[in-house]
């Protein structure tokens, strides 16, 4: 009885915690290392959103036209850049040079850009512009009247694609076991979901100087960019400084890195667009997993442009404003865990892949029905609101916040592992090709579709109050098609899936049989 608790304690120990005590060695700064990333990744969202959604003649019909015409052009040029670099530099100085010049980039804006905005900022002839413009165009005269905020948006936004995903990601994967990788990389997205936590209470702390702080003269603002800013500065330098002592004192250890050993990745085909769009529809199984990932890439961006025009209006100061975004990270940070923990796995094997394929859609179109109908009736709703003593604007930011969360919670614990799930049954050609072509088509189209659709309403409408009935029925339209393409997804899944276990069956049986055979 005894041997059969200790038996049952250590399979529950091994799915808890796996990973052996040697190994906490080249566990642990990873996982530090990848905490501080994050830490500024989630202090450099917050700051970028409110820095440029309150500023002066700015709003949140800023963020399609940065995303399109911002973001996308620098980061293709960063990667460009980035690929030269790497046939001249080690991976060491590569990493190092990358994560410099974007901490040289936001003590610059903290030092000089911030402080002398006044004057390098053409308010002038951004009036001028916006009176010959139609005002359609407020958003796109908004990020020229704010160019260095714009700058700091799109170095933010930067920072996740290049520090996270083409830094950590990439060390990870060249010095990671295959075996190592099944045990370690969950625990480094509960780390990086960890550091959620103190970013978000280090950006209320700084946010709330304001009450410190009295006088006409003071730059509350400023303040509180200067220590939100030297907060990335030391994170960042403590990123490197771990990377460092990984390569110097943990790389050098044969148990936790020979590269004999480590067995790399298949190098995924580079698929043009127009290619990727053809191998794709060959496969009716391909293109509803290519549904399922722009579906989510759009839906996340045609709502957040309404939610944060919302915030402003219910947060018109910056401080205010970010102070807010530190309580929503964390809130992040803690539900996401919890479902990464506890929700997601469970709900896959007691109610199978399809449900939670749909769980993701469903959630988000719960809560935006919610959410949009407090933002387009809130007129309506005034008085029955006000006798619970809140008001409409308030809920819509409410269940706008909600929608978030979950939107962000379940791509972690349930959209994520389904996906990558639905590849398994496949070929190893359609694994690898399938994979690649809806890698290039759900990037661009996922990121870039939803700040396009409201790019085009805000144009042709004048502002995000008046896009936002024509957002939510594009938005519903998109999460039916999503649900439509889960559920043709899983009955093709169940399938293969199933043809594939009758087969191992067969092939398991015939040595079985082989041996009645000669017995009799």
């Amino acid at each position: 009885m005894s041997q059969t608790k200790t038996a049952e304690f250590g399979k529950w120990r091994s799915m808890l915690w796996p990973v052996h005590g040697f190994e906490l060695r080249k566990l642990i700064p990873m996982l530090l290392m990848f905490f501080f990333i994050n830490f500024n990744y989630t202090i450099l969202r917050d700051t970028k959103d409110a820095l440029i959604v309150t500023a002066p003649g700015s709003g949140a019909e800023a963020i399609p036209f940065l995303k399109v015409w911002g973001v996308l052009p620098i980061a293709i040029l960063f990667m460009l850049i980035y690929a030269k670099l790497s046939n001249v530099m080690s991976k060491a100085k590569l990493f190092y040079t990358t994560i410099i010049s974007f901490l040289v980039f936001f003590a610059l804006f903290a030092l000089f850009l911030y402080p002398a905005r006044d004057a390098l900022h053409p308010t002038e002839l951004a009036d001028r512009l916006q009176q010959a413009l139609p005002a359609g165009f407020s958003g796109l005269v908004a990020v020229f009247r704010n160019w260095t905020y714009a700058l700091f948006y799109i170095m933010s936004e930067l920072w996740g694609s290049m520090a996270v995903s083409l830094l950590f990601w990439g060390f990870a994967n060249d010095t990671t076991r295959i075996s190592e990788s099944k045990r370690f990389y969950a625990i480094f997205g509960l780390g990086a979901n960890a550091a959620m936590l103190p970013s978000g209470e280090l950006i209320k702390y700084f946010a709330n100087f304001k009450k410190h702080l009295v006088g006409a003269e003071v730059d509350v603002w400023g303040i509180t960019l200067n220590y939100l800013t030297l907060s990335v500065i030391g994170a960042g330098l403590m990123a490197m400084v771990i990377y460092w002592w990984i390569n110097k004192k943990v790389l050098t250890d044969a148990r936790f890195f020979d590269p004999a050993e480590v067995k790399k990745a298949k190098e995924r085909p580079k698929m043009p667009l127009m290619e990727s769009f053809r191998y794709i529809l060959k496969s009716k199984y391909l293109l509803c997993i290519a549904v399922l990932v722009i579906a989510y890439g759009i839906s996340i961006q045609l709502v957040e442009v309404t939610w944060k025009n919302q915030l402003k209006l219910q947060y018109p100061n910056p401080n205010d404003y970010v102070a807010f975004m530190g309580y929503f990270s964390q809130i992040i940070g803690c539900v996401t865990i919890f479902m990464m923990l506890f929700v997601g796995g469970n709900v896959i094997r007691r109610f199978g892949w399809g449900t939670g394929a749909l769980f993701t859609p469903i959630v988000l179109l719960i809560t935006g029905v919610a959410f949009f109908a407090f933002v387009i009736f809130k007129s309506q709703l005034t008085g029955m609101i006000a006798a619970i003593g809140t008001t409409p604007l308030m809920l819509a930011v409410i269940f706008g916040t909600a929608q978030n969360i979950m939107s962000k919670a379940t791509k972690y614990s349930l959209f994520d592992p389904t996906k990558e799930m639905a590849y398994i049954p496949l070929d190893q050609e359609s694994k690898v090709k399938g994979k690649a072509a809806i890698d290039v088509v759900g990037a661009r189209f996922g990121k870039s579709g939803g700040a396009l659709i409201n790019q085009a309403l805000i144009v042709g409408l004048g502002s995000v109050a008046l896009i936002t009935p024509y957002v939510a029925a594009i938005l519903f339209g998109i999460i039916f098609a999503w649900i439509w393409a889960g559920k043709s997804l899983s009955k093709r899944f169940n399938t293969l899936t199933a043809k594939q276990e009758e087969a191992a069956k067969a092939t398991a049986q015939q040595p079985a049989l082989a041996t009645e055979k000669v017995t009799t």
